[in-house]
């Protein structure tokens, strides 16, 4: 039934946490790659933050050169924390909301949506590609995540 909460029970057969859970799981996955960007760039630019991590490249003062910033290492963890900063949002406001009844065709325009602009803001950020398509990717998603939450206060509510 439209607009009828989920029942726990049902949620294997819920055809939008089914869709939720498959989107969720791809941005996920996307933000984790992101651990492993950003180790690939400390590793191939040798610019590491903790001393013992540069101990494979030399030993005491030796090895202290390779303590320092590197701008695409720099690039790759920005990235990272704006996921962190996107998509754990998304996460539970996209649970409520898949719990809360929506049809099909609008949760799956949402969640397409919000991946979608996650991966061209890594791509943007990562290239980088000229602004505004950073920006742009960045609000798009933004404002999935709050439409997504207005829904769910407005069928808990009754805004």
């Amino acid at each position: 039934r439209r607009g009828a909460m989920a029942k726990s029970t049902q949620l294997i057969d819920n055809e939008v946490f089914r869709a939720y859970a498959t989107y969720t799981a791809i941005v996920l996955l996307k933000m984790m790659l992101m651990s492993l960007v950003t180790a690939y760039f400390r590793i191939t630019r040798k610019a590491f933050v903790n001393p013992e991590d540069t101990e494979s490249f030399g030993k005491g003062e030796s090895g202290k050169k390779f303590l320092r910033t590197d701008p695409d290492v720099e690039r790759a963890r920005r990235v990272h924390l704006n996921d962190l900063e996107n998509i754990v949002p998304f996460v539970g406001i996209g649970l409520l909301y898949a719990l809360s009844g929506p049809d099909l065709s609008s949760a799956l325009l949402h969640f397409r949506i919000f991946t979608g602009s996650r991966i061209l803001h890594t791509f943007a950020y990562l290239i980088p590609l000229p602004q505004p398509g950073r920006g742009l990717s960045w609000a798009v998603g933004y404002s999935v995540t709050f439409s997504m939450a207005y829904k769910v206060l407005k069928t808990a509510w009754l805004l």
